[in-house]
């Protein structure tokens, strides 16, 4: 196992160690959609675009969901291994299976019986509505496959082995593209191949994964008795799981809301917004990685009892996440419409619309990395409650009441509309500065 120590050396070297495997294995997770919506658009138009952007939208806020949850884990692992208290390791790992085989059964059940709602609820345009529907089906049914991989991957993260999920997520991310030229473009099976691709790349990396874990780290091998729910354990992984599922699961359904704002002005709009939110999701691979990062990191240490390195942790996991963010919106100002041309070749209407929407929504990627290190840091130290009441007010007070309102006075450009998100970011950004400088001073909290 490429397991490293996260309480000892040089602790930038640490996080960048830690954080570069994940935020590849997150880019090839990301890759998934990016590789749909490549390939549908090579062999599709706007219908079949806008079905597997709005479909991939809803089924990548049910991944953020049970990574959000997922946390937990990671987070009570890394304690625990930072204490050295194998006994606990397996004790958070046999809790965690059975809770995340309950919500995998609850996801799946319900976005099934739910999915006519979902359909009418994102106001679909028709000309989509039969794709995104065959998409979201195949998608539904696996989600379990989510659950496990993540689980799987929270376990090895919070042993400080960061690179391992990037070998299965890395295969599985080949095997989607050549399904993706087989199934789209080779049987025109339009979003249902697309779906199906993805489903079954990610079926391979959970099976990958599991050989992995059961055959080579015979130290946090299961027994019968750790498959139990103890109250402690339990509280320990949703204090931190619950608010940071609940935290990303508003994020996203705030994406959604203003896709349906997009969705109500036209096929081309629809797809525009579609494209540019899965450019963004690849754009803030680099604030989630510095996220778990400086969660896992943190979480090692306080377990450890060095609590001073979290905090060193937190300042070098935010100066990289503005500074990678401030290169990458700024590449996007002159490159928009070549970077959405990409996607759609032949929809110059959408490639238009989609660059004016990429040059405003691209500085969010900046602004919110400077909130998503402080989420992993409040993680750590058990209070996700933070995380989820800045991200709570930045949704209701900027993102949709900004993106609704843009829509209203500048009909004629998606630009404005795209500045709601780092706008609410930096809402959220304050926020979080102010909680720490708080409750470091008043309650000597974050050393």
């Amino acid at each position: 196992m490429n397991k490293m120590d996260l309480t000892q050396g040089n602790i930038f070297r640490n996080l960048l160690r830690f954080s570069v495997p994940y935020l590849i294995s997150c880019f090839l997770q990301t890759f998934y959609g990016l590789a749909d919506l490549f390939v549908t658009g090579q062999f599709n138009g706007a219908e079949a675009i806008t079905a597997v952007s709005v479909g991939s939208q809803v089924t990548h806020m049910l991944t953020v969901v049970i990574v959000g949850f997922a946390m937990g884990t990671t987070v009570a692992v890394s304690r625990a291994a930072g204490a050295r208290d194998g006994n606990r390791i397996r004790q958070v790992i046999g809790s965690s299976v059975i809770l995340f085989a309950g919500l995998a059964l609850l996801l799946t059940v319900g976005t099934v019986l739910g999915m006519e709602g979902i359909l009418k609820v994102l106001s679909v345009p028709g000309e989509a509505l039969e794709g995104t529907r065959q998409y979201l089906l195949v998608c539904f049914l696996g989600i379990v496959c989510i659950t496990a991989y993540n689980l799987l991957s929270s376990v090895l993260r919070g042993l400080g082995d960061s690179r391992t999920p990037l070998y299965f997520v890395a295969a599985a991310g080949v095997i989607n593209v050549g399904l993706d030229y087989l199934l789209i473009g080779g049987l025109g099976l339009g979003a249902f191949g697309a779906a199906l691709a993805t489903v079954i790349s990610q079926a391979l990396s959970v099976l990958m994964a599991l050989f992995y874990v059961v055959g080579r780290i015979p130290e946090i091998r299961l027994s019968r008795r750790d498959l139990t729910l103890p109250g402690r354990t339990v509280r320990d992984l949703l204090v931190v799981g619950g608010p940071v599922a609940a935290q990303d699961g508003l994020i996203q359904v705030a994406f959604l809301t203003i896709t349906v704002i997009a969705n109500r002005r036209g096929l081309d709009a629809a797809a525009a917004v579609g494209i540019v939110e899965k450019i963004i999701g690849f754009l803030f691979l680099v604030p989630s990685a510095m996220l778990s990062a400086v969660s896992t990191i943190t979480s090692a240490n306080i377990g450890a009892g060095i609590r001073e390195r979290g905090r060193k942790t937190l300042v070098y996991g935010i100066g990289v996440c503005v500074g990678v963010g401030l290169i990458f919106a700024l590449l996007c100002l002159p490159f928009a419409e070549d970077i959405l041309r990409i996607f759609a070749r032949d929809e110059e209407q959408v490639i238009l619309m989609g660059g004016q929407y990429l040059r405003s929504y691209a500085f969010d990627c900046a602004a919110a990395g400077i909130h998503f290190c402080f989420s992993g840091y409040f993680c750590a130290y058990g209070k996700a409650y933070l995380s989820f009441l800045h991200n709570i007010l930045s949704i209701v007070l900027v993102r949709i009441p900004g993106a609704y309102l843009a829509s209203v006075f500048f009909p004629d450009s998606l630009f404005p509309m795209g500045m709601a998100a780092p706008l609410g970011a930096l809402l959220s950004a304050g926020i979080c500065l102010a909680a720490y400088l708080i409750l470091r001073r008043r309650q000597g909290e974050f050393v």
